[in-house]
């Protein structure tokens, strides 16, 4: 799927997640930083052609229209249609539909065929520059859409790369999916193995035909650019379970995998009054997380990054603490404030931050994921540890007039004022990039930071 509002956040101090360009044939191309277009130079001659990235969305609930919740999904046991507050609602109102609905993924269900195709046209009809890639994105599993075959030949007579953002394969029982899906223009996928033991899939993601999935994702990887993904369980598929799968993968011919850590608790992100995901669960923390993208990420040539941390081929996230040419293009901090931040980015900003000249405080409160932060975060923070201007994540799921209530209590009133939306990249973005993108998105980030302390803080 392309990113849906809570899945693919859960980000260190907000960040998205990008799916790899597309190398067009006789075409040798220049890709503007910081932008969805890209300029291509052919061999031909030097005129400028503008590409774009067509996004088709089938709607879908999750649970529901993915032939049932795999066992650690992060949308099991959600509750309430409580509205968190967000940086899309009114000044005066609390909730809009991204907080209240979109963070639950709160679809009606797949879409017919014919709307999908009546918007499909309508979002051509205005886009000026030509398709680049074209993603099926969805609330539910791709592989479960009931038109999924017409859809993709439909998709595939527009000529363009297709990527299918996410997928489970849960929905695929026949493996001459996989050349169907070839031959239709099918160019890269991101695939959730979860583990290459056919047992633990059928298990874990209640995938009904786990061995017909595995062979669609063995004729895919040998076809095209097969970004695998696994949430990590101790005790289930890490361990050695983990590293057959890595080297399933890689003997396969994967450009990459993804780990995720396992969420079980609020403060590792599960804001919708569902957690346990799994009772009794235990969880790596995440120090050991780390270390166990590391080591394999060492052991394999297959490319293996983790979230929330990290990738070791960039060193990211904050790969530019490495680089102290990079730090010093960075503004210099002339004010102060308080940047406040989730538990596991705060020291790399912290020490960012201080290398450019701050005094001030970076305050973490429990919750580990920045995007996620919520009111009940900020109602949390020692009031004492703030300057009078402070900074809360751009994406953070809190209404504006509610944090200056809640980060003003103590009779001082304070400016509570945004940041940027992206710092850093984290594993889901970062796979599809190179270190010098990385590194060019972090002084992005990081100068929009500065700039905005220098402009509101005292």
């Amino acid at each position: 799927m392309v990113p849906p509002p809570v899945r693919r956040q859960l980000s260190l101090a907000g960040t998205a997640t990008t799916a790899t360009s597309e190398r067009l044939a006789n075409r040798h191309r220049e890709v503007e930083p910081g932008g969805e277009s890209a300029t291509f130079i052919t061999k031909e001659h030097r005129s400028i052609i503008r590409m774009s990235h067509l996004t088709v969305d089938l709607g879908g609930r999750p649970g529901l229209d993915c032939r049932g919740f795999c066992s650690y999904c992060y949308f099991k046991h959600v509750k309430g249609t409580t509205s968190f507050g967000c940086r899309y609602c009114l000044p005066f109102q609390k909730g809009c539909d991204y907080c209240t609905r979109g963070v639950r993924e709160g679809y009606e269900g797949f879409k017919s065929l014919r709307t999908v195709a009546d918007e499909t046209l309508a979002n051509l009809q205005v886009m000026s520059d030509d398709i680049d890639r074209i993603t099926i994105s969805g609330g539910g599993d791709p592989s479960c859409y009931p038109e999924f075959r017409d859809l993709v030949e439909l998709l595939g007579s527009m000529e363009a790369p297709l990527h299918i953002g996410y997928t489970s394969g849960k929905g695929f029982d026949d493996p001459a999916i996989a050349d169907f899906l070839i031959d239709n223009g099918l160019s890269e996928v991101s695939y959730t193995v979860f583990a290459a033991d056919p047992d633990l899939r059928r298990q874990w993601m209640h995938d009904p035909t786990p061995e017909a999935s595995l062979a669609i994702l063995d004729r895919l990887c040998g076809a095209i650019d097969v970004y695998a993904a696994a949430v990590v369980i101790p005790g289930v598929n890490d361990g050695e379970a983990l590293e057959e799968t890595c080297a399933w993968l890689e003997e396969r011919g994967a450009k990459g995998l993804i780990l995720m850590r396992f969420a079980n608790r609020t403060d590792q992100g599960l804001i919708l009054e569902n957690a346990p995901l799994i009772e009794g669960q235990q969880v790596h923390t995440v120090d050991e997380f780390h270390d166990i993208v590391t080591d394999l990420n060492e052991k394999f040539s297959m490319k293996i990054s983790g979230t929330p941390l990290g990738d070791p081929s960039i060193g990211s996230p904050f790969a530019i603490l490495h680089e102290p040419d990079l730090l010093k293009k960075l503004p210099r901090v002339q004010k102060r404030a308080t940047v406040i931040t989730g538990s596991i980015a705060a020291p790399f900003i912290q020490r960012i931050l201080s290398i450019r000249g701050s005094t001030s405080r970076v305050v973490r409160v429990r919750k580990e994921i920045a995007d996620l932060i919520t009111a009940d975060d900020l109602a949390e923070v020692n009031l004492k540890r703030l300057e009078d201007v402070v900074l809360i994540p751009g994406r953070a799921f809190v209404h504006d007039a509610e944090a200056r209530t809640i980060l003003s209590a103590d009779g001082v009133d304070r400016e509570v004022v945004r940041g940027p939306d992206m710092l850093t990249a984290d594993a889901e973005m970062s796979m599809g990039m190179t270190r010098t993108e990385v590194l060019d998105k972090e002084i992005e980030g990081f100068s929009a930071l500065i700039n905005t302390i220098n402009r509101y803080g005292r």
